[in-house]
Order: C-alpha cells, then structure tokens, then sequence
C-alpha cells in the first residue's frame, strides 16, 4: 500500500507540473495603427486636435473605462442639472438592470474559477438489499450439491468524494479568462448605461430650457397680438384702417397660441422623459419653468489621444476581444486527452453499531484518461467558430476605436460652428428688434399697414427664438462631446500634457 502511495505522488506532480500549459493564443491587443491618422493637425483652426504625449503621433487606445470620470454635470453650473442628473444615477431602472447584469456576470467568472480546486463531497446511503442464491456475490460460494440460501443485508456508507480536473492544457485556465473578460465587459456596459442615460438626461434638460425660453417669448408675443387685436379694433372704428387690418391681427393672434401650444407639448414631452430616466412616474414628476440657460463649459484647444481610452464601449469591445481569444484556448484543449483524479474515503459496514470502526473504513483513489478519437468534425467546427468569433470582436473593436474618434469629429464641428451661429443670429436678433422699433412708428404715423408690423414682429421673434435654439444646441453639442470622451476631458490629463 505504502509503495502504491510513493509511485502515485510523482505522477501527481507530473500532472501537476503539466497544468502550467495551456494551448491557445495568448491575449494581444488588436493592432490599429495601420486605421488611425498618422499625425493630425493641432492647429486651433482644426476642429480637433487629438495628440499623445510628444504631441505630434496618435496612441493606439488601452481601454481605461474605470479611470476616474467625476460628475461630468458640474461643468454647466446648473443646480437643478445637478439635482437630476443625481436622481437619474440613483433610480434609472435602466442603470440597475446593467449593475445586475454586472453582477451575473461576475458570479459566471468565479464559477469558472472554481474548477482550479478540487470538488469535495459528502455522501451517506443507507440501504437494504435481497441477494438470491443465483446471484453473483453469493453464487461463487457455492458447490455442487451446495446451494448458499439467499440473503437480505443491510449496508450503511459514510464517504467524502474527491473530483479533480487537472488543466494539462489548459482549458479551466481558458475557460476563466474568458469569463473574466467577459465579466469586465459587462462592467464596461455598465457605466455605457451610466454615461448614456445621463448625457440623455441633459440632453433632455437643455431641449426643455429651449422650450422654457421660446415659451416665455410666445407668451410675450401673444400679448403684443392681443394688444395689436384691440388697437387695429380702435382704429377700425375711428376709420383709420379696413377691416382686413383686424383679420390680420386676429390672425396672429391664433398662430402665436398654436405656436406656443406647440412648444408647451414639446415642453411635457422633454420633462416626461426626464421623470423617465429619474425612475419617476412622469404624472409624479414636474420641473419649474426657467428660461436661463447657462454658458457651455470651456473646451481645450490640444485634447489627448488617451481620453478615448475613458469610452466604456471601445473598452466593452476590447474586452470581448479578450474573452473570443481565450475561447480559442478552450476549443483548441478539446483536442488533446483529459485527466481527472478522483477518491474516495469513508466508512461501510453492515450495521451501524461498527460503522466508524477502523476495520469499516474505505477508500480509493485514482486518475482517469479521456482521449477524444471521433466526433464527427466537432471539435474542428468548434475551433473554426471561435476563430471567427475572435474575427468578429476585433473587427468590432476596429470600428468602436473608429467610431470614437468620428464622434469626437463630430462633436468638435458641433461646437465650432454653432459658435459661429450664435454671434450670428444674436446680430440678427438686435437687427430684428431695431426694425420693428422702426416699423411701428411708422406705423402710428400712418406710413405703413398693420401688415408690415406683423412681419417685423414675426421677424423679431423668429430671430429671438433662434438665439434660444442655438444655444440650446451649443449646450447639447457640449454634452455629446462630454459623452464622445467617455466622461468629459479630464483637466487635470490635458494639463499633465
């Protein structure tokens, strides 16, 4: 017994040492550089300016989606933003369903990192059994013209079982990784939920400003028509003008409250949405009417490469990346033979009165070979699968990397040029205000119809609710770029560099 003991435990360490292998690719980060600019421009007449370190050359990304973000919020200096968005990361269902998701994904990766220990278990049977004289066990005591009777016996078993893959190729180590990344993945998802319905959320708020501020004109518009209504009534009746001067007037009157009907409709809409991403019933939910809105934050002219490493969805894509990888390790290990150590030890007896007795004691140990010969082709479908799985993810990662830098573009000529308009259509504004000054007093001196002051006044409210349209927009192209970088820009990174 003592030498079968001695000759089982440098097998044991040969297994052992041979679980150190693992068949399959080892993980490398997909190369982009052949797909990114080589040098882009930092000129601040360029929209964007992404450089590295030395300021001339483009980084290929390393995903840093748990790189600390901040409440990207703050920036626009909006209390009531602040509250919400707060609201929105504490109750949006969306938000919990991916941290559950996150949570099962991480329980998956620790049953797959089970299988590096051994699987003990406890079993106990007690059991009653008839053997007649034919049966095997009693058959062989008897002789001829000797018949052994048949028994009734009890038996009663008390064992501890061990079970044991060892990893020779690797396939528990494989199968891990790929779980792991896996689990990392869904982490990455999961603050893809966080930034998504927080940029959505201020998306929505500013839409909701604008309608604040168009509503608050539309309001004054429609009390200038009211007025415009009573006074072409007045001069009517002292015969200063026709009666198509009052259709006129009454006219606008109607266009300016089916004008702010309209905006107060887009107004509930925007607000429902936002009781929505807070976890709020919208009958429930009501925000204060504000027309304000706030300056757009700063942007720095250089950004870093690196910050697109911060997008929780060119991180998502890598790491899938990662765990297609470790899947070709795992279909690759189904090739090459399994070990498996199993034991057993315990205690059998007939009676229960000598159970834990040392002459009812049992055990066993023992490895087993698995080697496959034919499946049909299945393995070598299988690993042709996960080639083209890992195939798939890195394309998929190519285009996120991509994607990433296309919004950013898109984002940063937002930004340009709707500055642009707003000094634009704030001239145009005080240009529409200094002709309707104009137009009434020529007006009251006779010199023009009711006609042409309806046209200025459209003309001046037109170009006001431009003003409030264009810096809503200057607000959300803010917002998109804040989400573009996966979190917003990150001072301190674009000041280290």
């Amino acid at each position: 017994m003592k030498a079968a003991r001695f000759l089982l435990l440098p097998a044991l360490a040969s297994a052992l040492a041979l679980a150190g292998c693992a068949v399959g690719p080892d993980y490398r980060q997909p190369d982009l550089a052949a797909q990114l600019p080589a040098a882009p421009s930092s000129s601040p007449s360029t929209p964007s300016a992404f450089t590295d370190a030395n300021g001339q050359e483009w980084r290929t990304a390393a995903p840093a989606d748990e790189a600390s973000r901040g409440p990207w919020w703050t920036r626009f200096n909006d209390p009531e933003l602040d509250r919400i968005e707060a609201e929105v990361v504490a109750r949006n269902q969306d938000l919990r369903a991916a941290l559950a998701r996150v949570d099962q994904a991480r329980a998956t990766a620790r049953m797959k990192g089970a299988a590096f220990l051994p699987e003990v278990d406890a079993n106990g049977k007690a059991e009653r059994e008839r053997l007649g004289a034919n049966t095997p066990q009693l058959r062989q005591f008897s002789f001829p013209g000797v018949t052994v009777p048949s028994a009734t016996l009890n038996s009663f078993t008390m064992t501890l079982d061990l079970s044991y893959e060892v990893d020779l190729w690797g396939r528990v180590r494989r199968s891990f990784e790929s779980a792991r990344a896996q689990a990392q993945a869904s982490q990455a998802d999961a603050q893809n939920v966080l930034l998504s319905v927080t940029t959505e959320a201020a998306l929505d708020y500013f839409a909701l400003r604008r309608d604040d501020a168009s509503a608050k004109l539309l309001r004054e518009t429609l009390d200038l028509r009211k007025r415009g209504v009573q006074i072409a009534a007045t001069r009517l009746q002292a015969g200063r003008v026709t009666a198509l001067d009052v259709a006129q007037a009454k006219t606008e009157e109607a266009n300016a409250e089916a004008d702010l009907a309209e905006v107060l409709q887009s107004r509930a809409q925007n607000q429902n949405a936002i009781a929505y991403l807070s976890g709020k019933p919208a009958t429930d939910f009501a925000l204060a009417e504000n027309p304000a809105l706030p300056a757009p934050p700063e942007v720095p002219v250089g950004l870093p490469s690196s910050l697109l490493e911060r997008r929780p969805d060119v991180a998502r894509a890598e790491r899938l990346v990662m765990a297609k990888n470790a899947e070709i390790g795992v279909a690759k290990a189904a090739f090459f033979p399994a070990l498996s150590l199993t034991g057993q030890g315990g205690y059998l007896s007939y009676s229960t009165n000598n159970l834990f007795t040392s002459p009812s004691q049992i055990w066993s140990i023992g490895p087993s070979l698995s080697l496959p010969l034919f499946a049909g082709g299945r393995n070598a479908a299988n690993l042709r699968d996960a080639k083209a799985a890992w195939e798939e993810a890195t394309a998929t990662y190519r285009g996120a990397v991509l994607g990433a830098v296309r919004d950013v573009e898109n984002a940063l000529v937002a930004r340009r040029y709707l500055g642009d308009r707003i000094d634009a259509v704030a001239r145009a504004a005080a240009q529409a205000d200094e002709a309707l000054r104009l137009t009434e007093a020529r007006y009251k001196s006779g010199e023009v119809s009711y006609f042409d002051v309806i046209e200025a006044q459209r003309t001046a409210l037109g170009a006001k609710r431009g003003v409030a349209e264009v810096s809503a927009l200057r607000l959300q192209a803010a917002v998109t770029l804040i989400k573009a970088l996966g979190g917003g820009w990150g001072e301190d990174s674009v000041a280290a560099r």
